[in-house]
């Protein structure tokens, strides 16, 4: 085909102006896609005469939601928490991630300890309880409340369901499990578990005697153990022990869990 004076560079022009569009368009597409994510922001409420924060993720659509209480790791609310509490905004859910530790966190195993060891038992429940009260109070919040959290978090989780009654659901991952009979027979919330077989730390044995003990009061518990997997296996910084492949079962087997507790209809 032949091609004339003047065509070449026509083309050459027309060619950019295309290019420059679709980029725009491209772009547009991008921006779009991450406006339409969760609303997030640091919020404070108070806990006793104090007053503490927690990083909150909102469903982009307004509406009324279920929520979950974020419970983060020894590690403290760092970026992976934050980013696990708009995964589960993304959901559908008000999520609010709960600083127990005030603003700190740690990068080395050392710090995490000295962190962990530092945090009362009771002051921790009682944030996780101001949490709760939080969200409660919230216009866009049905009253449908779970609490979720892995290793330290985990076993708050366990804590604050056994502290307040009217919690929805409880998902533990990796958690430190209780013992006292009294305690774990307050726990009237569903369970969900997902713990590792190589855990030296929470062994299958006692989480096998935990299930049977909340089986036996009549409580619905649902708990995996995975085999190969030691501690903390869902978090990607854990770079030994980490397991991409147990991990997404373990967070398909959450969202699966929360649907089922949270957003069923009432008949």
């Amino acid at each position: 085909m032949p091609v004339y004076a003047g065509e070449a560079p026509l083309r050459k022009h027309m060619y950019r102006v295309l290019s420059a569009v679709l980029l725009v368009g491209l772009f547009a597409t991008i921006v779009s896609v991450r406006a339409a994510g969760p609303k997030t922001e640091t919020v404070k409420f108070p806990s006793g005469k104090e007053t503490i924060e927690g990083y909150l993720a909102v469903p982009e659509k307004p509406g009324r939601y279920p929520a979950v209480i974020v419970i983060h790791e020894w590690w403290g609310l760092n970026d992976w928490v934050k980013e696990q509490t708009q995964k589960i905004a993304e959901q559908g859910y008000v999520a609010l991630a709960v600083d127990l530790y005030r603003g700190k966190s740690a990068t080395t195993p050392e710090e995490a300890h000295e962190l962990m060891r530092a945090l009362a038992q009771d002051r921790a429940v009682r944030d996780l309880q101001a949490g709760y009260d939080y969200l409660a109070a919230r216009q866009d919040v049905n009253g449908r409340i779970a609490a979720l959290g892995w290793c330290m978090g985990g076993g708050y989780a366990l804590q604050l369901a056994i502290h307040q009654p009217r919690l929805s659901a409880c998902v533990v991952n990796y958690g430190a499990l209780p013992t006292d009979p009294n305690d774990i027979q307050q726990i009237a919330a569903p369970l969900l578990g997902n713990f590792g077989a190589e855990d030296h730390g929470i062994t299958p044995t006692d989480v096998k005697a935990f299930q049977k003990t909340l089986t036996g009061l009549g409580r619905y518990v649902d708990i995996k153990i995975y085999d190969g997997a030691g501690h903390a296996f869902e978090n990607p910084n854990n770079e030994k022990g980490y397991r991409p492949e147990d991990a997404a079962d373990a967070w398909a087997r959450t969202v699966a869990f929360l649907k089922k507790t949270l957003k069923y209809e009432a008949k």
